[in-house]
């Protein structure tokens, strides 16, 4: 397979008699050709690299952050594997936070590819709409669902196709025969009939001096040696041994530590603080730091940090805010359906006219509460300013991001910062420059001083400023006619300034007006794990199964019914119900729910079967996913990532609230802030629909937002009673009644 034009080798370069080159999906400038011949001092290209040593070794330089979706080992995967390298000689390098290796123009230049806008690519994980030519191109980014199938199948795979054939054509002509005639495998070329061979690293510096190939043939799947395989992570071994390094353990020499409290009402400033002259006398404590909105405690250690903060009597502003509440805010939500200005999202056919002519309407309202991100290693930046020059150490989603989000904050030239990447914690969203805070406070503190300061945020002070997914109400009304047949479908849903096409439904309807309103609030709010798709993933499966046992037919067969134009979709669902047996008795005391999404490029079904414990408790006894994301680089990855979304969403589904009283949060911690445990973890199978399509779809996202639908769309069948407002820990469920939810 050709690479589409659009998409060629930027350059090659020699480094200790190696070779070094990467791929773009656009035009090179005169700009990064000049790059290309300064790489000798440690500059490179614009995306993802290979450099093969003289050793034989090959490294692969990975311009996305590992939190656990095991992109350091799936991206060097594809390289290695159209490169025919030996597996065991690659090595994988996390890529520096220089301009040379942001991703945001290989985003952009991929999506244009395939037709789309960057916000429809990344399904508005990322807002690209409102960022400038010169911020995409210094983004350095991990979200979206989006490393394997941008980097990898337009960056990665095209670097090594690219490779290999540099690499035969060099031995060819030192062999004085035909490249055609040479063959590589496991990081040597062959020559069978004189049965000669050299190795790539023999070849590397000859191999540079080649103009590279602008359009590199790709491997078919049936030639995948690596693609498809199920290749254990290479970041695994440090994380079980203890050896990996977190943004936490950050330890420059020096290093002192920060707690900070920042104003309880969002919005708040910082109006005086009491008590820092006896603050000061404690041990350890080495300034107290007032910014606009917060205050930190800056000691030797953490613990004497965050004490001596519990000390302090910080005295924050009124707002207009300060009376604001969950309850108030719903209201306002409601009001702004039943009144506000009406925006378009998607109209297709005569709705008003279905509506108008229907022998019959069904209608519900929806709705689902804030949530934090949660992300297990507490937010955290470590700064050091020292001649003229700013090093930054934090674990975070977009390292150029971050690079000139401090460099902003402290008013210097984004060359003159160093970001130096750490694993993630968890980031869902929270470690993008968008959401992180945490940074900000710490470039400022750290401004006070001539050494290391690293910023460390309490569970409680990240549960109460987070950028939380946003609270959202949603109304849906839907016309049957004399035959109970669905003619039009409405939604009007509550919107911050665009369009979700979340929101958007694949059923085929032949009447749709869906439409959004404004109803902004004083909560800040960020990209969460599958962003809008968890919240409308849970209002239109619902509703989808509320229509169809009002139809009287079963859930299964009435979502395949209005699929008849979607053969993947039908696919997936189908798979799903007959991996759990959907056609079958459930145990006494159980039943089953089933859902639909299509997000970011995948689709997946998922089926819960459910069961009550004793005090009407909602328990999740098993979840049977099938997703198809096209082609699968690396199966165990591809099934971990599913069982984590799976585990997220229902976390999410079974506890996640947010509440607002008195403008502020009231949760602080996990006691508050439940995570699903492992006791009540379901059992979860996993059905990978592999195909030879190539992986347009992502895997770290799409699984969570099916799940919360499944699981209520299952309590309905056992109870009788319908779940429209999340979480479930706010029921109590009794044993169905005689007449209730009767089988269909």
């Amino acid at each position: 397979m050709k690479m589409n034009r659009r998409r060629f080798l930027l350059g090659t370069t020699v480094i200790g008699g190696g070779l070094l080159l990467g791929y773009a999906v656009t035009r090179p400038t005169r700009q990064s050709l000049a790059n290309r011949d300064h790489a000798e001092a440690g500059q490179t290209f614009l995306t993802t690299w290979l450099r093969i040593d003289p050793d034989n070794k090959v490294t692969v330089v990975v311009p996305h952050s590992e939190m656990g979706q095991g992109v350091l080992t799936s991206l060097p995967m594809m390289a290695a594997d159209e490169m025919d390298a030996d597996w065991n000689l690659v090595r994988v390098e996390q890529a520096p936070a220089t301009d040379l290796f942001a991703n945001g123009v290989l985003i952009k230049g991929f999506a244009m590819s395939m037709g789309l806008n960057v916000p429809a690519f990344l399904d508005r994980s990322v807002d690209f709409a409102t960022l400038k030519a010169a911020e995409i191109m210094n983004m350095q980014i991990t979200g979206g669902s989006s490393s394997v199938r941008f980097t990898g199948e337009m960056g990665m795979r095209a670097a090594g196709a690219a490779a290999r054939q540099m690499l035969l054509e060099t031995a060819a002509g030192q062999w004085n025969v035909d490249a055609s005639e040479c063959d590589a495998r496991n990081s040597f070329v062959y020559h069978e009939a004189s049965g000669r061979s050299a190795s790539f690293g023999e070849l590397a510096s000859a191999a540079s001096q080649l103009e590279p190939p602008r359009n590199p043939t790709l491997k078919t799947p049936d030639r995948f040696t690596l693609m498809g395989t199920p290749v254990p992570r290479v970041d695994i071994p440090a994380k079980v041994d203890g050896t990996a390094m977190y943004g936490i353990d950050a330890r420059p020499e020096g290093l002192l530590y920060a707690a900070v409290t920042t104003a309880p009402v969002f919005g708040g400033k910082l109006a005086r603080v009491d008590n820092v002259d006896a603050v000061m006398q404690r041990r350890g404590v080495k300034r107290v730091i007032e910014l606009e909105d917060a205050v930190a405690v800056v000691a030797d250690n953490y613990w004497r940090a965050s004490e001596a903060l519990k000390q302090l009597q910080p005295v924050f502003t009124d707002t207009d805010f300060d009376e604001s509440s969950t309850r108030n805010i719903f209201a306002e939500f409601d009001a702004a359906l039943d009144n506000g200005d009406r925006h378009e999202d998607v109209h297709a056919g005569e709705a008003a006219q279905a509506f108008a002519s229907a022998a019959e309407t069904v209608t519900a309202n929806y709705r689902v509460p804030y949530l934090a991100h949660a992300a297990m290693e507490p937010m955290n930046c470590t700064v050091h300013f020292h001649d003229d020059r700013c090093d930054v150490w934090t674990g975070t989603q977009d390292n150029l991001g971050i690079r000139g989000r401090v460099a902003s904050v402290a008013d210097m030239d984004e060359n003159a910062v160093t970001v130096h990447p750490f694993y993630l914690g968890g980031g869902f969203g929270r470690r993008l420059p968008q959401s992180t805070n945490t940074i900000d406070q710490a470039t400022r503190i750290a401004s006070y001083f001539d050494v290391p300061v690293q910023t460390l945020w309490s569970r409680e002070e990240d549960t109460r400023q987070d950028y939380y997914r946003p609270a959202v109400s949603s109304r849906f009304r839907a016309a049957l006619d004399s035959n109970g047949q669905l003619t039009a479908w409405e939604n009007v849903y509550i919107g911050k300034n665009e369009p979700v096409e979340a929101a958007h439904i694949a059923y085929q309807v032949p009447n749709q007006q869906i439409d959004y309103v404004e109803s902004p609030t004083h909560v800040p709010f960020g990209a969460w794990r599958s962003v809008a798709h968890s919240q409308h993933s849970f209002f239109l499966e619902s509703f989808t199964d509320e229509l169809a046992w009002h139809a009287r037919q079963d859930p299964l067969q009435y979502r395949l019914a209005l699929l008849q134009d979607k053969p993947r979709h039908r696919r997936v669902l189908e798979q799903a119900a007959a991996s759990a047996a959907w056609t079958t008795p459930v145990p006494a005391g159980r039943a089953r729910g089933i859902a639909l999404q299509e997000s970011f490029g995948s689709i997946v079904a998922e089926v819960a079967e459910v069961s009550l414990t004793e005090a009407g408790e909602v328990r999740v006894e098993k979840v049977t996913c099938a997703i198809d994301c096209g082609r699968v680089v690396n199966p165990d990855t591809a099934a971990s990532q599913v069982e984590s979304g799976i585990i997220y969403g229902l976390t999410a589904a079974m506890y996640g609230q947010i509440s607002i009283e008195n403008g502020r949060v009231k949760e602080s911690n996990f006691h508050d802030y439940e995570m699903l445990r492992l006791a009540d973890s379901p059992e979860i199978e996993v059905i990978l629909l592999e195909s030879d399509d190539a992986p347009v779809g992502g895997l770290g996202e799409p699984a969570t937002p099916p799940i919360s639908a499944a699981v209520t769309n299952a309590l309905y069948a056992l109870t009788g009673q319908r779940v429209r407002e999340l979480p479930l820990k706010n029921y109590r469920f009794l044993p169905p009644p005689t007449e209730a939810a009767e089988t269909v």
